[in-house]
């Protein structure tokens, strides 16, 4: 197999539909066709053709009926197409009988995303996470071959010529390297508790970023954290949740986390696999959900943002409240601008900014820190100098901003929750300034 080939690949890009499921389904068919574009672009395929196929119904063996199916076949020959990507779900009959008919390698919208995620993995979790989605999907299937296992590739398989030999995938192979791979994952999991007990010992609140795919999240991640997280014009260009810390304008340091981007019908297989990643999020103090307003589709984003936070048990609540960031306003016309700017000073969860430029980054930044201010209270304390239990206590409980160190007392400025405040005239006998 090449291991370039999915960057020479000629590929059509299809979209069905359902005619007049909604009274919205032609833009919404175009808007899914374009994003389809774009996955396929995040892997360099070079695209001949796309287009949007309404259906008045799906045909079991092929999904498509007869005179479609003779029709693509032959814009395959004509375009010598390498690759026929369709957006949405195709069953293992329909990829074998379409892959026979038309004589090139068809992948469905899972297997395109798990090719990204497969050539967007760096670390050695993201990569066993990629792999593990990978061959949930493929066991499900029982359709390909398993020799990507013994391959070393960005991606998985899925874009072979459309001359490699199918071979049934033996599911006992696929098992044993499943349960080695959780194993492994297992380890993974095990290392981040370990560093999240570390970081409760000193407990910077964890804010995440969230958002649609190329919604602007790592741009927003590197201008708050003056970091050099990969930025790209593609879908899916950051894998890897990458953290920093940031001190706010109060003294009070937070961590914030980039991480992976949502996507409608986001594979069941990725949301089980990327758990250990996703946990960030669900750990997370605050999340900033950053949004793409200057496109169409925009709320529609929104909302499959929320339906996938809502299947990782990610409720909205008073302790795990969500800021809107209202990203790209320098996309916006002054009109449209006008609109988000009034909107936000009625909404003060809604933040309207522009990651690119850093309009209104300072903005977020106090909106950050007026929220946690609220759960933590700034208190004074002068603790003896040989009193290491109430100064250990000090620091692993709170958030120690300031200190003084005197002859005989050592002066502090802590950032404490109320409990941890009562906690502390209970425990221990100390001085408040």
């Amino acid at each position: 197999m090449n291991d370039n080939l999915a960057s020479s690949a000629t590929a059509i890009i299809l979209h069905t539909a359902i005619r007049g499921r909604s009274n919205t389904w032609e833009t919404h068919a175009i808007s899914r066709l374009e994003e389809a574009r774009g996955l396929s672009e995040a892997i360099s395929l070079d695209i001949a053709h796309a287009e949007v196929i309404t259906l008045k119904k799906i045909h079991p063996a092929t999904l498509f009926g007869s005179g479609v199916v003779t029709r693509l076949k032959g814009m395959v020959q004509s375009l010598c197409a390498d690759l026929v990507v369709i957006d949405g779900g195709v069953t293992p009959v329909q990829q074998r009988n379409l892959e026979h008919h038309l004589a090139a390698k068809v992948i469905d919208r899972t297997g395109l995303i798990l090719e990204i995620f497969g050539e967007r993995a760096r670390t050695k979790e993201g990569q066993l996470q990629v792999e593990l989605a990978h061959l949930l999907y493929q066991r499900s299937r029982l359709v390909r071959s398993w020799t990507h296992l013994e391959r070393q590739r960005g991606g998985f398989g899925f874009l072979g010529g459309p001359g490699e030999t199918q071979i049934e995938i033996d599911r006992r192979l696929i098992d044993i390297r499943i349960a080695k791979i959780n194993k492994n994952l297992d380890k993974v999991k095990r290392m981040r508790e370990l560093h999240r007990k570390a970081r409760k010992r000193v407990p910077y609140p964890i804010v995440a970023l969230v958002g649609y795919t190329n919604a602007g999240k790592s741009t927003l991640f590197n201008s708050l954290t003056q970091a050099e997280a990969l930025t790209q014009d593609k879908l899916f260009s950051t894998l890897d949740p990458t953290m920093r810390a940031v001190s706010l304008a109060s003294g009070r340091r937070i961590i914030i986390s980039d991480t992976v981007g949502f996507i409608s019908d986001l594979p069941h297989e990725l949301i089980a696999a990327f758990r250990a990643t996703l946990e960030e999020v669900i750990d997370a103090d605050l999340i900033v959900h950053v949004r793409d307003i200057a496109i169409p589709e925009t709320d529609i984003q929104c909302r499959d943002v929320a339906n996938v936070l809502k299947q990782m048990d990610v409720p909205r609540s008073a302790d795990q409240p969500i800021i809107e960031v209202l990203n790209k306003i320098d996309l916006l016309s002054a009109e449209k601008l006008d609109q988000h700017i009034e909107l936000s000073t009625r909404n003060d969860w809604k933040v309207p900014l522009s990651a690119l430029n850093g309009s209104g980054i300072q903005r977020l930044l106090d909106r950050i820190d007026e929220i946690f201010a609220i759960k933590r209270a700034t208190l004074g304390v002068s603790v003896p100098c040989e009193d290491g239990e109430t100064l250990a206590w000090l620091y692993r409980r709170g958030e120690v901003v300031e200190r003084h160190n005197g002859e005989e007392k050592i002066y502090l400025k802590v950032l404490l929750d109320s409990e941890d405040i009562a906690r502390l005239h209970k425990r221990y006998s100390i001085d408040l300034l």
